[in-house]
This record gives structure tokens, sequence and C-alpha cells, in this order.
């Protein structure tokens, strides 16, 4: 068998990673089926799941590039650019991660991955906030965890009206400015 090389692998890997990301927005996780994956991606299964054994891993592996990229922007930009991002974000790949939040509540193994994708940034995250709590720059009369699952919330929240196109656009400025209120130091 010929030698590939790692510049083709990892346009490969792009290509499948762009066509699985359309196929999972406009059909959601069940419903993109390997023959929807198959015709968005323009590979045969074959390819596709050499690079990534099951759909469950191409979909995770999807899941923690965003992942990462919203944490990195979360640790340079802060959590204003956070709700910025999600607010601009594609509705349609928003709407996926609702639908993964559903196998995340059913499947504990699935949870236990998930909370692993980025652990190195993650960390990053809580020591950033805990400087800014100890520094007096966000609230410090509530734990660290109680900070970060409310900002959870918020994202979540946002992800959920974002994607489900209410009609009425999200008054980003106004969300910030709640969140900043939120978060000051008392």
């Amino acid at each position: 068998m010929p030698k590939v090389s790692e510049e083709h692998r990892a346009g490969r890997r792009r290509q499948i990673a762009t066509g699985a990301r359309r196929a999972f927005a406009e059909h959601g996780y069940a419903g993109a089926t390997v023959e929807v994956l198959e015709r968005e991606i323009g590979l045969s299964r074959g390819a596709i799941f050499s690079y990534f054994p099951t759909k469950l891993e191409l979909f995770l592996a999807l899941a923690q590039e965003d992942q990462h990229r919203i944490l990195e922007l979360w640790l340079e930009s802060g959590h204003e650019a956070v709700v910025r991002h999600i607010v601009e974000d594609d509705p349609e790949w928003l709407a996926v991660y609702l639908d993964a939040s559903r196998m995340l509540r059913t499947d504990p193994g699935l949870r236990d991955r998930w909370h692993t994708l980025n652990p190195d940034a993650q960390a990053q995250l809580e020591r950033h906030y805990t400087e800014l709590q100890s520094a007096g720059r966000i609230r410090s009369d509530v734990p660290l965890e109680t900070v970060g699952r409310f900002l959870g919330v918020v994202f979540d929240g946002l992800a959920v009206q974002q994607a489900a196109r209410f009609g009425r656009p999200i008054d980003v400025d106004g969300t910030i400015e709640l969140l900043r209120s939120a978060l000051a130091p008392k």
C-alpha cells in the first residue's frame, strides 16, 4: 500500500470534518446516517471510517475542536467574547449541540468523555477565574464552581435561543451588561 503524506492525511481529515459538520447541522446527529455522511463528505464509508472509527468519534472530534476554539476564545478575550461568538454562530450547528445535550443526559459514559475533551484548556480557564476572583475583578462571595455553572447556563441559554430562531435578535450588549452586573464584585 502506498504511503500517504501527513499533509494529505490532514487535508482528508479536514474534508471529512467539514462535510460531517454540514451533515450534522442539516440532519442532526441521529439523522446524519452513514449514507448522508458519505453524500455530504464525498467519500465512501471506508474512507471516512479509516480516519474516525465511528460516527460518534467523528462527532466528538468536531465537538472537541469547537470546544477548544471556544475555550481559547474565552481565555484570550473573556466570557463577553464567548457571548458574541454564540450569538454569531451557525444556528444549525448550535442545534446539533442541543441534540448532544440529550445524549449527554442519558449516556454516563459519553458524559464522562465529554468532560475530558480539553483538560488543559479547562484547567487554564479555572486558574484564570481563580485569579480574577483573587484580584477582586469578579465576585468571590460564591464558589468558583457556581460562577462557572452560571456562565454555562447563560451560554447554553443563548445557544437555545439562537438555535431556535425565535424571530427576534438577541440583545448582545444588554446580555453582556447583565452578565457584567451578575459577576461584579460585591
